[in-house]
């Protein structure tokens, strides 16, 4: 369920996203763009809600927000690169909200693998993305004026206004997030280099590596020390044990140093 857009903003983003619709209430911006995407929905659509009553993390966990407090966004994208390489994109919106949050609001923003981004320990971003025939969904939370943090998130959640970072209008948030998410893509889809070069992006703003951590997968856990980024996106973590582990799915706890 969904409200009429409440805004229509035809891009001023001078990007491949062209038409950004606003809604006042959605169950999910993800799910809203997947249903276009099954319909033909070109690239370059966008999706921003003030309220989610569904929105969805990674392994089916729930993204909530206080209203207007956060940039509940998602976009369309038909990419141009293989779909063994789609998983790239969480790491070009990442790198995007990155940067945002470095140039816009002044916070020492920093990536947790995979798809999170931290101020310190506390999340205050998260990236999902979701395919569906040719075209990818990614979607980003971004906490920007909490008045609190609630209690069961304490230590675990943050926001610009919380971490002591400059609020800015969740519009220019926006707007520069698309334009430094078509960089991203635009590298990827265009340069040979593009994801060696995103690659390295994120070894540089990275929380996780060099970190002790707890590594939760389906069936067993492990720890030891986030050791790498591999060329394919991988977390190489050497377990206490001397193995060495390529994880490419799984929830990865950082360790607070004994």
């Amino acid at each position: 369920m969904a409200d009429a857009p409440a805004t229509r903003l035809p891009g001023p983003v001078p990007t491949r996203f062209h038409t950004i619709d606003w809604f006042r209430t959605i169950d999910s911006t993800n799910r809203h763009l997947l249903d276009l995407a099954r319909t033909d929905g070109p690239d370059g659509l966008v999706a921003i809600a003030d309220e989610q009553l569904a929105g969805r993390g990674r392994l089916g966990r729930t993204w909530q927000a206080p209203v207007g407090a956060s940039l509940l966004v998602s976009v369309l994208v038909r990419p141009s690169v293989a779909p063994e390489e789609w998983p790239t994109l969480v790491g070009a919106a990442g790198i995007a909200a990155v940067e945002v949050l470095t140039v816009l609001c002044d916070l020492p923003a920093r990536l947790k693998w995979p798809n999170d981004v931290v101020v310190g320990d506390a999340k205050i971003a998260g990236v999902l993305a979701e395919s569906t025939g040719s075209a990818v969904v990614v979607g980003m939370g971004l906490n920007v004026t909490w008045s609190e943090v609630p209690p069961d998130l304490a230590g675990i959640a943050t926001a610009v206004s919380l971490a002591g970072g400059r609020v800015q209008p969740r519009l220019l948030l926006l707007h520069e997030w698309l334009r430094r998410l078509d960089h991203w893509l635009h590298l990827l889809e265009h340069d040979p280099r593009g994801e060696s070069i995103l690659r390295h992006a994120q070894r540089a703003r990275s929380a996780t590596l060099g970190r002790r951590v707890r590594v939760d997968l389906t069936d067993a856990s492990f720890e030891g020390v986030a050791h790498a980024l591999a060329p394919n996106g991988h977390l190489v973590v050497r377990a206490d044990d001397g193995t060495r582990h390529d994880v490419s799915t799984g929830d990865v706890v950082h360790l607070r140093p004994v």
